[in-house]
């Protein structure tokens, strides 16, 4: 008989140890369905700066900002999440250059994603992740949000419809409370 586990997955868009977690938790599901454990996974939302500009902020100052962290130990950490990110298969390309963003408008298109179905919104979160982790994309630009949630397979136009409304505001802003 197989059994079904929802999971509650709370994580942030920028945050590239939710990557590796995530990369993680899919790995040890994989070795449970030979048992007949299967699982759906449901992203709920947490903004690690829900204060943070439009514009985000490079990541050193960012690091060394928030946790006091060298510009020497920031590179060093980067160089270990990289590394973990690798062992999951996930290409991770952060560096000096990288930025962190306000992620209010992904984290939107993630609860819309939601609403079509739980791979609709895994696919999207995984393209968020790449998005930012790889490309070094801006996820407060609109075209990038949107272009991400084409490439995971959503309506492109929906997206953008999505972001230019007030759709899935409520939900996410009372999540912030909730976590």
């Amino acid at each position: 008989m197989t059994k079904t586990l929802h999971i509650d997955f709370v994580s942030d868009v920028v945050c590239p140890w939710c990557v590796v977690g995530l990369g993680g938790l899919e790995a040890a599901l994989d070795t449970l369905k030979a048992e007949g454990v299967e699982a759906e996974i449901a992203f709920q939302p947490f903004e690690l700066n829900p204060q943070m500009a439009p514009e985000g902020e490079n990541i050193v100052e960012h690091i060394g900002r928030k946790y006091g962290s060298t510009p020497e130990q920031s590179a060093a950490n980067r160089q270990m999440i990289r590394e973990r990110a690798g062992e999951v298969g996930f290409d991770m390309r952060m560096d000096e250059t990288s930025r962190i963003w306000n992620t209010f408008d992904a984290h939107r298109l993630l609860h819309w994603a939601g609403e079509a179905s739980p791979d609709s919104q895994k696919a999207l979160k995984q393209a968020l992740f790449t998005t930012h982790f790889t490309q070094g994309a801006s996820l407060t630009d609109a075209g990038v949000l949107t272009r991400a949630a084409e490439t995971a397979g959503l309506d492109r136009a929906e997206a953008g419809e999505v972001l230019a409304s007030g759709r899935s505001r409520p939900a996410v802003s009372a999540a912030r409370v909730r976590t």
